[in-house]
């Protein structure tokens, strides 16, 4: 099913056609599954981050999330992890800037304040994931103003052809729009401008490569270190195509129901045979099928991982029974997300904000909070 592999498209064009490097040509590398199995595709000087990080050099990791959605879906989860595995392996601080702003600005959201509701969603739900509060600063941009002022002194390095160049906008495009790179750019170098740290790591999607790109070229136009990327691979959504918001039922969300985790993944695209008696003798097609796909990234071990691939190729696995396995998993991931986000509390999430919201916005913030259903 080309529709699986074509996926990686995306990824290897940032390799022919922009000059990112092979994650696969790296010497050394974290000893950590999203490594290991290979989850990232490519990246940008992530062998001088991983350098200066191990010499004990001040360093941070940058992770950027839309309050669009008001929740996490699975895809998140390479991503999600890595940071995790950075800030607690080297107790290195994570920002994490909410693009509430251009949210509105695009017209994902409705309103500033849904923007910002679906913003302390997301807190929630970080701090459920894991993350820990002191070492996790996230960034309101309609609250923390002072990305606009940094924002600002980046505009005067980028030039309105670039920005069209590179976004496609028009001149019948909105204004905040066409400024929203700057602000982008202001949110990457945080870590420098505010604090002074030069060595910052920021994982993203291949599909976010040329908002980075930008930033780095911005950066050293600037004055400013650039950061080093790490590209994660693209994965499909329940129906091996690229997923999208359009097709909300290809994705699974950490807040699905049982009933709905199983309905999205008994529909999934299977590499297997029409009919048992082919699929025994047969055996499946592991390169296309999802369901192996999800297990193998992210609950398998790499030898579980191996077995399991051999055996369906073989025959010896049927896809309704890697269907069942990635419901049990699935479910006993989202169970456990879940009773971890009933617990949260404001202080936590208090804790979480990036320095400088006034009372005002934390009265706002606290009203928010006692109105979302932590037990989701």
């Amino acid at each position: 099913m080309e529709n699986v592999s074509g996926l990686l498209e995306d990824n290897e064009k940032l390799v022919t056609d922009f000059n990112a490097q092979r994650f696969s040509s790296l010497k050394t590398f974290p000893d950590f599954y999203t490594f290991n199995k290979g989850l990232f595709y490519s990246h940008r000087d992530f062998e001088v981050f991983l350098k200066k990080l191990e010499q004990n050099e001040d360093s941070a990791i940058v992770s950027g999330l839309n309050p669009s959605a008001k929740t996490f879906q699975l895809g998140h989860k390479v991503v999600f992890d890595t940071n995790l595995f950075f800030q607690k392996k080297y107790g290195i601080p994570v920002y994490i800037p909410l693009s509430d702003d251009e949210s509105y600005v695009a017209k994902k959201v409705k309103t500033r304040e849904e923007a910002i509701k679906n913003g302390i969603n997301i807190i929630v739900d970080l701090i459920a994931y894991g993350f820990e509060p002191k070492l996790t600063k996230v960034v309101f941009d309609f609250y923390f103003t002072e990305i606009f002022n940094n924002a600002m002194n980046l505009s005067r390095h980028v030039t309105m052809s670039e920005i069209k160049a590179v976004y496609g906008y028009k001149n019948e495009d909105n204004l905040g729009l066409h400024f929203y790179p700057a602000v982008q750019s202001s949110h990457v170098l945080l870590p420098e401008i505010m604090y002074g740290v030069k060595n910052t790591l920021v994982p993203i999607g291949p599909d976010e490569d040329a908002h980075l790109r930008l930033a780095r070229d911005i950066a050293s136009r600037a004055g400013y270190s650039k950061p080093a990327i790490l590209h994660a691979r693209f994965m499909p959504g329940m129906d091996g195509l690229k997923m999208s918001k359009s097709r909300p039922d290809a994705a699974i969300f950490l807040n699905d129901s049982h009933e709905a985790v199983k309905k999205k993944v008994s529909s999934a695209f299977s590499g297997g045979r029409d009919t048992l008696e082919e699929h025994r003798k047969l055996g499946g097609n592991p390169d296309v099928d999802v369901p192996l796909l999800y297990l193998s990234s992210y609950f398998l071990s790499e030898s579980e991982a191996h077995d399991l691939r051999s055996d369906y190729k073989k025959g010896k696995v049927l896809s309704g029974e890697l269907k069942k396995m990635l419901i049990e998993k699935v479910n006993a991931f989202n169970d456990n997300f879940k009773e971890r986000r009933g617990k949260v509390t404001f202080i936590q999430v208090t804790n979480m904000l990036l320095e400088n919201n006034n009372n005002q916005n934390l009265d706002k913030i606290e009203k928010i909070f006692e109105g979302l259903d932590l037990n989701i």
